[in-house]
């Protein structure tokens, strides 16, 4: 089993999800995040005032899948949540131990 966690901007949620359902992929879980890369953050101008903005929002989505999709899901993401601009996001593959269902006890490829 594999955990995909991706982290990516908040405007390609809905293509990814998408890009995900045609896979049969329906579960993941969103967290809203902050962060930065290579774009080292902007400035804004609120009421004629300069502000560095040092954190960005991002979204990043935690999938846990089966081995054997693990490719496939990271490539639908990267292709859905591309846009080619600095600032699309980084997609992360980790092993994952153990995956338990509370409600029913199932563990493993089961569970998920």
């Amino acid at each position: 089993m594999k955990l995909v966690i991706a982290i990516i901007k908040p405007s390609r949620l809905e293509e990814v999800r998408q890009a995900l359902n045609s896979l049969d992929i329906h579960g993941m879980t969103v967290t809203e995040v902050k962060g930065y890369g290579r774009q080292k953050g902007h400035s804004e101008i609120y009421r004629g005032t300069e502000y560095a903005v040092h954190f960005l929002p991002k979204l990043k989505i935690e999938i846990a899948v089966d081995d054997a999709v693990s490719d496939a899901v990271a490539t639908a993401i990267r292709d859905s949540a591309q846009t080619g601009r600095i600032g699309d996001g980084k997609i992360f593959v980790l092993d994952l131990e153990a995956v338990t269902r509370i409600r029913t006890g199932e563990t493993g490829a089961a569970a998920l």
